[in-house]
């Protein structure tokens, strides 16, 4: 093992050797630059053509691919040395865990084997505009994170979560992934890796084509800056929509469970837990479009709310939802008293019955590590008025935190009054962390659960704060 790792640093020295002593000013053309740069140096770690090889049997990455595989402004930072290294411990794990440095070239010698690479090292297999990223959504990005960790990628790659580094070091690295491939290639990539690289590891998943292309999205964004996220509510078929065709789509998916007159009676409201939203006393006009979309088009779950919301997208089309979002905004303006359409005051008590599961022990007795200063519950009160997602805490327990926000009124039962220090003083810190990381089943209360935990615990101080 020792003696070939001593070839293998012997390779990579000799390839280094070579690209200094070239003498640069000699090529005819950069065509012929490139050429030669590649039978020189390139060729003694990568493969430049052929099929796909077990990685036992490379040296480095294959290159056959290069042209369709990475972004030119990145290859041509990886060239000139000014990137890091994309295996943290080594592409020959087998062998060492410590990363070999890349020879560099100039910058005219790295645009030269760029334009090398994408004449003559393209992948037929791939097909150009297979991967829109300018069609990227938020909620891509979110659910294609969740796939990312459902299906184990961790596992070998890591990625950058909340400011820290976290998976696997033994593949390739995927925190800069968004400025290092072009998407079209890795969808192709995704559909089955051993296509590129077999026998050493690479994971076939068992993704559905909207999982794959939300994990590519998740990707395309990472390592990237002030990304712009796609809102397809911009898009022609909401610039089309039809109050009239979407009343007919309500009665014939919405109303079974919302009713016909929006008031949460349908056939199939009898027996759900918890109860659909009464549409009846939502002024739908002035909640938020994000919010609206992706509830209809990717279902309940997607924004923490009911499993018993199916996700319409597929089945009415983009049209269908563009056409039901402006039906139910021109029907439903909601209440002009959401105290009385949520239950008034619970029979002049403001403790509200509830049937909310118990935390675990270990979540029950922690206690909140953030100091209640006045900047840990400002950031608390930004984030329940404003920034909380997959929706803002004021959408459903209004501005007073008192349960008679916008969307308190359409859910049986009503939001918490936070301003009730009866109920508060009774439900420990953790049992709160809980419900805001997991949601209350049974209730209207979704799922917070990509909030980091110091945010969770700032919100509380707030939620606190407004106790009487």
């Amino acid at each position: 093992m020792k003696r070939r790792q001593l070839v293998m640093v012997g390779a990579a020295v000799i390839a280094l050797a070579g690209l200094m002593a070239f003498p640069r000013p000699s090529f005819a053309s950069d065509h012929s630059r490139a050429k030669e740069l590649i039978q020189r140096s390139c060729v003694h770690c990568h493969r430049l053509a052929g099929t796909a090889e077990s990685r036992f049997k490379l040296h480095a990455p294959d290159l056959i691919w290069a042209g369709s595989k990475y972004q030119r402004s990145w290859l041509i930072r990886w060239l000139t040395g000014q990137e890091a290294p994309l295996y943290a411990k080594g592409y020959m794990w087998d062998l060492t865990n410590v990363p070999s440095k890349h020879p560099m070239v100039t910058e005219s010698e790295a645009n030269a084997l760029a334009d090398y690479f994408a004449e003559h090292n393209k992948d037929p297999r791939v097909t150009i505009g297979a991967f829109d990223v300018s069609k990227v959504t938020k909620f891509d990005v979110k659910f294609g994170a969740a796939a990312y960790k459902a299906h184990a990628c961790l596992g070998c790659h890591t990625i950058e979560e909340n400011g820290r580094l976290i998976g696997g070091p033994q593949s390739a690295a995927l925190q800069n992934a968004g400025q290092r491939y072009n998407m079209d290639w890795l969808y192709r990539f995704g559909q089955n890796p051993q296509d590129f690289i077999i026998h050493s590891g690479e994971f076939l998943a068992d993704a559905t084509d909207p999982q794959l292309r939300a994990v590519i999205g998740f990707l395309a964004v990472q390592g990237v800056k002030d990304f712009t996220y796609y809102e397809p509510w911009t898009s022609p078929e909401f610039a089309n929509a039809s109050v009239d065709r979407g009343k007919t789509l309500y009665k014939e998916y919405c109303a079974q469970c919302h009713g016909f007159t929006g008031k949460g009676d349908g056939p199939a409201a009898s027996g759900l837990e918890p109860k659909p939203a009464i549409h009846a006393n939502i002024p739908f006009e002035k909640l938020p479009m994000e919010y609206l979309y992706n509830v209809i088009n990717h279902g309940g779950p997607a924004v923490g709310k009911s499993p018993n919301m199916p996700y319409w997208g597929l089945t009415i089309g983009q049209q269908g939802v563009a056409d039901v979002i402006a039906y139910l905004k021109v029907t439903f303006k909601g209440v002009p008293d959401i105290a009385a359409a949520s239950g008034g005051s619970q029979g002049g008590t403001c403790v509200q019955p509830r049937k909310t599961a118990k935390a675990p022990e270990d979540f029950l007795t922690k206690t909140n590590p953030l100091s209640s200063s006045v900047s840990s519950i400002q950031a608390g009160k930004e984030l329940f008025l404003k920034t909380a997602q997959p929706v803002a805490c004021v959408m459903c327990h209004g501005e007073q935190g008192d349960g008679k926000g916008l969307m308190g009124a359409a859910l049986v039962p009503s939001p918490r009054n936070f301003t009730c220090g009866a109920m508060m003083k009774d439900i420990p810190d953790g049992q709160l962390f809980w419900i805001i990381k997991n949601g209350s089943p049974g209730t209207g209360m979704m799922s917070f659960a990509g909030l980091p935990d110091e945010q969770v615990w700032q919100l509380i101080h707030y939620i606190r704060s407004l106790a009487k």
